[in-house]
């Protein structure tokens, strides 16, 4: 049948090819033909980049890190285990910080701003050292931190030659060859999840060549010991107290069926063999569990998953590897390039921001990082995904809740993995009970809340500077992302999971919210637009203020969210009249309320919380626009200290919100793009990532691809700098600088809005946006797998800049609405069937 509808063309139903019969593109492999250095030092300095560790190639299953150095006489691969910090749990919570809260707001409805600053200042911090200043290795707060190091000597001197040391993105598996001595040497190294274990695999072409000694070390706190068939490294990390903390363990075995293996004076030795397997597990004794966080006795547990390798040949092993790696890259694919083979290495590729292949290159990479750093049972992707090579690391590699963690998870759904969102999901149900103790003791709220960074530890105080530290719209953003993994998978179950966790954060804004007197809308505050400054009128530098723009979008978003997934699941909103007088919220009054009209708001009865989100929602006070056309980040017009600064946090609604959109709300997406202008394309890794978001959500894909080509710029800054440096290392790490990933994952976002989008509801369907914003150096491309909200997949195929061919998915069945330029189709769906569209003429 064939069904014009709009413009759209509707060619019957096809039924989808199982996943082994889809068509590939070539394998994407990054590669280089010389080694990372694996001889000089580590900057002891942490907040100081490596430069050869930058050229190492990362693997992960998202328990154990490993950079990849691929050394020829040196080879040196240094480990992560993601659960390995320093530091203990510690109350954080500061029982001064209640009294002066009122007192805060009052000033700063006065326009007392300076007095509204030191009072907050001095009180509305966390108890204790908090997160160090970011230094926090040696407080309780803590630090993610290097495992340590696998070196492997090779006893060889003479020169080598055609080398190669690449990266195989499809199959996650890292391989380096050369030829030395006029033998032909080859490495196989990957990261096991069926198998949690670093595999790596030696030969030569010459039988009896491989020989190495194989050592493990650590800068600090750290014991190695021969066991009988294993090197095995221990050691306690630093509780921040001055005591022992987190136990860790890690286990080295080489198994060969020719040549001698030994373990002795604490080092692996391997003489004469043909092909050597070495297998490396590794863990600690932490469980993801407030208030102990205390799991099983590492020293078991590695030995328990040696042994479970232990019958397993490697070619097993590889295969058990692969199908799991593949299920899960291989289920999209992006081809903007006509390269069949790449004969450039990636770090001179790299020289050219316009390469196709190098953005071909970089989305997978994302998803390769994605796959690599976050599975189902392990914790989130932190700063720095699962790969560092300090003590202290930038930040504690911690996870930044004010745009960084979630960063990480953009591309989960939308790059079809959502199997890699699990972790985010598990950490957030994990800061309630934490964080319904901070609402209760700094604020006298109900339900639960968080600032902007946390840690392993369960730390959701505010931070020990109000400048950054006090951000509250923390907890609703990260629910934004368990109502936004819903839209993608419509699995109930999953939202029944997370429905009490939302809810937890409206009833905190419910008792946060107060009235502005002057507009008798319910604003948030005393609050931070994150880690931005402007001048308030009475000449001072302010941070804080009342109702701040983001802090009014992600409320919003949240409410909305809430009272949409209560319809879902069927709750119950009428409440007795008594309850709800006239359509109005209930409002506590008394002592502990703001005077001249600034209640704090309160449900009386558990029963009634639902509609008096529904009424707070309406009475939000939302952002405005500015007499220079701007959408305003405070409730004033305050001037920017820094107009160019990285964080962009009052678009939170153009992105990854969803109420400005240059069709629906062309006033506010013109604001929202006058913004953007004002602050510039200049931007830290992760915020010229956002502004390829930004961008593509204005319909605008060649300032986005001018975003991602600042992105991938090569940068050679290794060093701290928190304005305008951002770029790219030579192994495509995301350069803040210094390094943090979630640039990388922001980056694969942003390159997948620029070709679909379906944030924008209609009623309680979602509008599927095809190539909203191609830029034109993508004239030509083809891509599957990409997944739209609404529970739909979507390949497409397009040529000189126009849509050739489109096939949908319905993995739900329900309405499916799409639009195409100025053409829209909105029909039925069956689940599991595919829809084939064509443009009409």
């Amino acid at each position: 049948m064939r069904i014009n509808m709009s413009g759209l063309l509707i060619a019957g139903i096809i039924l989808v090819m199982p996943l082994s019969c889809r068509e590939k593109s070539d394998c994407l492999r990054i590669w280089y033909d010389s080694p990372a250095d694996a001889s000089v030092p580590d900057i002891e300095d942490g907040w100081q980049n490596d430069p050869e560790w930058l050229k190492a190639l990362p693997a992960g299953n998202g328990f154990i890190g490993a950079m990849i150095f691929g050394g020829v006489n040196t080879e040196r691969i240094q480990l992560n285990e993601k659960s390995l910090w320093s530091g203990s749990p510690d109350n954080n919570n500061n029982p001064e910080a209640y009294g002066s809260l009122n007192t805060i707001r009052q000033l700063l409805f006065d326009g007392k701003y300076r007095e509204a600053t030191e009072l907050t200042l001095e009180t509305q911090v966390c108890r204790g050292a908090g997160s160090g200043h970011g230094n926090g290795a040696n407080v309780p707060f803590g630090c993610f931190q290097t495992l340590g190091d696998l070196w492997l000597e090779f006893g060889r001197k003479s020169p080598y030659g055609k080398y190669r040391r690449e990266l195989d993105l499809e199959k996650g598996i890292v391989r380096i060859s050369y030829t030395q001595d006029g033998i032909l040497f080859k490495r196989e190294i990957f990261v096991s999840y069926p198998g949690r274990a670093l595999v790596i695999r030696l030969s030569a072409d010459k039988k009896g060549s491989v020989s190495f000694k194989g050592t493990l070390n650590r800068p600090e706190r750290f014991t190695v010991s021969s066991q009988e068939d294993n090197l095995l490294m221990t050691g306690m990390m630093s509780d921040g107290k001055g005591g022992d903390g987190m136990q860790y363990a890690v286990r080295l075995k080489a198994v060969s069926g020719s040549g001698e293996i030994s373990y002795q004076k604490n080092v692996l030795e391997v003489e004469g063999s043909d092909d050597v397997v070495l297998l490396l597990t590794a863990s600690t004794d932490y469980r993801l569990d407030y208030p102990e966080y205390r799991g099983d006795d590492p020293l078991k547990t590695t030995l328990e998953q040696l042994k479970g390798l232990s019958g397993k040949s490697y070619q097993s092993l590889l295969a058990d590897h692969i199908k799991d790696f593949s299920a899960l890259s291989g289920k999209m694919s992006l081809r903007l390039s006509d390269i069949k083979e790449d004969t450039v290495p990636t770090d001179r590729r790299l020289r050219n921001p316009d390469d196709l292949r190098l953005h071909e290159l970089y989305f997978q990479f994302g998803r390769y990082l994605l796959i690599s750093s976050s599975r189902e049972g392990a914790l989130p992707a932190n700063l720095q995904g699962i790969w560092a090579n300090k003590i202290q690391t930038p930040w504690n590699c911690d996870y930044h809740t004010n745009i960084n963690v979630q960063m990480n998870y953009w591309p989960a759904d939308a790059t079809n993995l959502p199997e890699c969102h699990g972790p985010l999901t598990d950490l957030v149900e994990a800061i309630v009970r934490p964080g319904e103790e901070t609402a209760d003791i700094h604020y006298r709220a109900s339900g639960w809340c968080i600032h902007p960074i946390t840690n392993i530890w369960g730390f959701t105080a505010p931070g020990e500077h109000p400048s950054w530290g006090l951000h509250v719209g923390a907890g609703g953003w990260l629910c934004q992302h368990l109502w936004d993994h819903y839209t993608y998978c419509l699995d109930t179950d999953y939202l029944k999971r997370v429905y009490p966790v939302m809810l937890g954060s409206a009833k905190f804004y419910l008792d946060w919210l107060v009235r502005d007197p002057l507009s008798g809308k319910l604003v948030s505050g005393p609050a931070s637009s994150p880690e931005n400054t402007f001048v308030a009128p009475d000449g001072s530098a302010g941070q804080i203020s009342m109702g701040p723009s983001h802090d009014q979008e992600v409320i919003h978003e949240l409410f909305t969210n809430v009272l949409s997934a209560a319809k879902i699941l069927n709750f119950e909103t009428e409440v007795n009249a008594q309850v709800v007088r006239s359509g109005t919220e209930v409002v506590r009054s008394g002592a502990e309320a703001v005077r001249s009209g600034a209640e704090a708001v309160k449900p009386e009865a558990e029963d009634s919380l639902l509609v008096l989100i529904d009424s707070a929602l309406k009475d939000l006070a939302m952002p405005k626009i500015g007499s220079d056309g701007r959408l305003m980040e405070w409730s004033e017009e305050f001037a920017e200290r820094e107009p160019a600064h990285r964080h962009v946090s009052h678009l939170y609604m153009l992105h990854p919100g969803n109420r400005i959109d240059p069709e629906k709300t062309p006033e506010l997406a013109d604001a929202a793009r006058k913004s953007l202008e004002g602050r510039t394309d200049a931007g830290t890794g992760w915020s010229l990532a956002w502004k390829i978001n930004f961008w593509a959500r204005l319909h605008d894909g060649n300032r986005a691809y001018k975003l991602l080509k600042d992105l991938l710029r090569p940068i050679e800054n290794y060093s701290t700098n928190m304005s305008g440096a951002g770029g790219s290392y030579q192994n495509l790490f995301c350069g803040h600088p210094p390094f943090q990933i979630d640039g990388n994952f922001g980056g694969t976002s942003g390159m997948a809005e620029m070709l679909l989008q379906s944030h924008i509801r209609e009623g309680d369907d979602y509008l599927i946006r095809i190539l909203p914003a191609l830029p034109d150096a993508w004239a030509d491309g083809k891509v599957k797998g990409l997944r739209a909200r609404g529970g739909f997949e979507v390949d497409m195929e397009w040529k000189a800049g126009n849509l050739e061919s489109c096939k949908i998915k319905s993995l739900k069945g329900g309405r499916l609405k799409i639009v195409y330029g100025d053409r829209k189709t909105d029909m039925s769906t069956k689940a599991g069937k595919t829809y084939k569209l064509k443009p009409g003429i």
